[in-house]
């Protein structure tokens, strides 16, 4: 049987607030450079940016596929996590409220640390 290709899907907005570097003078700028720092990557995983606000727009690269929300962002969070409830899915947040949400669909939960150093 052939192993599905597990999925990372990383709520944008919850990793770049999680370090104040300075991110909110430059919220593309830093959605995009979490962006590359996934796209560097090699953990042979599809890997999902999901974007939202002054974010959106933030085009998808070679290993990251990027997802504009046209509204709230944990809702396509949970939309996404559900379409791909069927392989090892991963979502990246320290929301504890859209944890919860994805958690109803199995999927495991990290914190931001995994994708991005403090």
């Amino acid at each position: 049987m052939e192993q599905e290709t597990p999925v990372l899907i990383v709520d944008a907005a919850n990793v770049v607030g999680s370090v104040p570097d300075g991110w909110w003078r430059d919220r593309k700028g830093a959605a995009e450079r979490l962006r590359d720092r996934l796209a560097a990557r090699d953990a042979g995983e599809e890997v999902i940016l999901v974007v939202e606000g002054a974010a959106r727009g933030v085009e998808s690269v070679p290993g990251v596929r990027v997802e504009s929300a046209s509204g709230s962002g944990d809702d396509l969070i949970v939309e996404l996590a559900a379409a791909h409830a069927d392989r090892p899915c991963t979502v990246v947040t320290a929301d504890r409220e859209l944890r919860a949400r994805v958690g109803a669909y199995g999927v495991t939960c990290a914190g931001p640390r995994t994708v991005r150093p403090a």
